[in-house]
């Protein structure tokens, strides 16, 4: 599990290798991840965009923009958490992602707040530090 927090919002993410929807012969390696944002603020948030920066094991970077998470716009009272799922496709067997969300307070003031860089690695891949 990786985390950050940002203005007492926590990011949690959990990464996992989807072997079935994955063809290394082909160079198609696919990964999921689980998000959760947990509201520890003493303010209401909502998500109103991510940005995504992911580079593969060839050092290929992609940078992805969009509005909210898997077609919604949280909304976020103190004290509440969202949890949604997602994926990544690789070339590669190995990557890095990193990013934000943009969030807006009640007073319409917009912030971004840090998703932790996060590691896409095979299960039971020999790692090796550069």
């Amino acid at each position: 599990m990786y985390s950050a927090v940002t203005r007492n919002i926590v990011v949690e993410v959990e990464p996992f290798y989807l072997e079935d929807r994955s063809d290394p012969d082909e160079g198609r390696y696919v990964w999921g991840y689980r998000v959760t944002i947990d509201n520890r603020s003493d303010e209401f948030v909502q998500l109103l965009s991510r940005y995504w920066h992911i580079t593969d094991g060839a050092g290929q970077v992609e940078e992805v923009h969009g509005p909210g998470v898997v077609g919604e716009k949280p909304e976020l009272n103190p004290g509440d958490s969202y949890q949604y799922t997602s994926g990544c496709p690789l070339s590669t067997p190995s990557g890095i992602m990193v990013g934000h969300y943009t969030m807006r307070n009640a007073r319409g003031e917009q912030f971004n707040i840090a998703i932790p860089a996060f590691s896409l690695d095979l299960p039971n891949a020999r790692r090796v530090v550069n």
